[in-house]
């Protein structure tokens, strides 16, 4: 069996072992689909790491993402997976969002670091903004329609900028150098907290990836 056969199917029971674990905590612990969502959307972001060290060949790297766009959508049109539906109809960010993981490996499969580090501020930034907006924010702003909190979006610029600092320090071919990581995952960070606040009806999930995916190719490709 090829290296890439056993990523495909450690990529799949990953998953759906994480939507498993998810509908659990709804189900059976109280959690709120919010929660479980956030919480799926996070282990998700993060086989990116999984993708870069096990698959050999993007080819085969990008059938998991892809195959999720269609079994997410079916789920958003069926209500398949509760854990990950809110049941509000032009809540696309679930089929969004395995487009971006797509587009990313194929666009930047010679530089795993990049590819990875494109992901993380949606991944960590965007979950916990909304987590911790929710609970704490006090400040609130809207645009084109959408309301966030300035503490939501100073989460989603802090962690965002430490999510993509690790794999930049950890996964680059050639090392970066502390100051130059920081910089450009700051300005990453940056730059993802400011696209995120522009985008409206989860259009984030493929907005915030390309904006990050674009600023780390110009600094550091």
């Amino acid at each position: 069996m090829s290296q890439d056969v056993i990523a495909l199917i450690a990529s799949f029971v990953y998953v759906f072992a994480m939507i498993g674990i998810a509908e659990g905590l709804r189900k059976w612990r109280g959690y709120s689909v919010d929660f479980t969502r956030k919480f799926i959307h996070i282990a998700v972001g993060m086989w990116a790491y999984g993708t870069v060290l096990l698959f050999e060949r993007r080819v085969f790297a990008i059938i998991p993402p892809l195959s999720f766009v269609a079994i997410n959508a079916f789920s958003y049109w069926q209500g398949t997976f509760k854990a990950m539906e809110t049941g509000e109809k032009g809540q696309l960010g679930t089929i969004y969002f395995p487009i971006s993981f797509s587009a990313l490996i194929w666009l930047l499969w010679g530089h795993p670091h990049l590819m990875v580090a494109s992901l993380m501020p949606m991944t960590w930034g965007d979950a916990l903004a909304a987590v911790l907006g929710q609970r704490f924010g006090r400040r609130s702003y809207t645009v084109v329609g959408s309301t966030r909190s300035i503490e939501g979006s100073a989460v989603m610029f802090f962690v965002g900028w430490v999510a993509t600092l690790i794999p930049l320090l950890l996964l680059a071919p050639t090392p970066l150098g502390l100051p130059a990581a920081l910089v450009a995952a700051a300005v990453t960070a940056l730059g993802a907290a400011l696209i995120e606040a522009l985008s409206p009806w989860g259009i984030d999930n493929l907005t915030v990836p390309a904006v990050s995916a674009l600023i780390l190719v110009l600094m550091l490709a």
